[in-house]
């Protein structure tokens, strides 16, 4: 598959419209990965200890410290506990993507919107204001006591709303989300933005797409099943 390149797969289509869309936070709609970058003075850097931190995540099951995570991960690639603490302090610098606030602003009066993310939760909060627009729910995986892909937080954000999954859809920013959103059967669009490789195994997303900037008619084919 093409990473570059927008990949409609369609798998199956929900049973009705979407009335939620849920977003991964940090991949999906922040471009976490050129802070963790600029923290850990070069890319090479900050994207080994950004994978490394993201394997002890989707492997950690129940909660443990989100903070305590990024440091051990920070250690193991010899960037030592500093970094952890200069991502930390420098959480607030933290950019959407480029489109990211205005596709959230269109898709405001629409759809209700929400945030499920591997995250404490005051870092997660911080980060979802960052977005510049209310959301209906936000779920940290210190609220939910597990991190994704298990399907507690998913299922949390949608019994919050009190809507059922063939409802909703999850703008995911890695593929892993595709494990734990399958079991919820949470029809899932993969925002591919930096061309990630997809886990072997994991089930097909609905839509693969490079950029956010079709999401608003993305949701509307799926609402009406094309």
């Amino acid at each position: 598959m093409t990473p570059n390149l927008s990949t409609t797969l369609r798998p199956h289509q929900p049973a009705a419209p979407v009335e939620l869309v849920l977003f991964d936070l940090l991949t999906a709609l922040l471009d976490s990965w050129t802070l963790w970058s600029s923290v850990a003075g070069s890319d090479h850097m900050g994207k080994t200890w950004r994978m490394a931190y993201l394997k002890a995540t989707y492997g950690c099951g129940s909660y443990r410290p989100y903070e305590k995570l990024v440091e051990e991960a920070a250690i193991d690639v010899g960037l030592g506990s500093e970094a952890a603490a200069n991502l930390e302090a420098r959480w607030s610098e933290l950019q959407p993507w480029a489109e990211a606030s205005m596709v959230l602003a269109a898709l405001k009066p629409r759809y209700k919107l929400g945030i499920v993310t591997n995250c404490s939760e005051r870092l997660g909060r911080i980060a979802a204001d960052l977005m510049g627009v209310p959301f209906d729910v936000v779920i940290t995986s210190e609220k939910a006591g597990f991190y994704k892909p298990n399907p507690v937080p998913y299922r949390m954000a949608l019994e919050m709303l009190s809507i059922a999954p063939a409802n909703a859809v999850f703008v995911a920013g890695s593929a892993y989300d595709l494990f734990g959103t399958a079991k919820v059967g949470l029809p899932t669009i993969w925002h591919n933005r930096i061309g990630l490789t997809a886990p072997e195994g994991a089930p097909a997303p609905l839509i693969i797409r490079p950029t956010l900037d079709r999401l608003a008619a993305d949701l509307s084919d799926i609402s009406a099943g094309t």
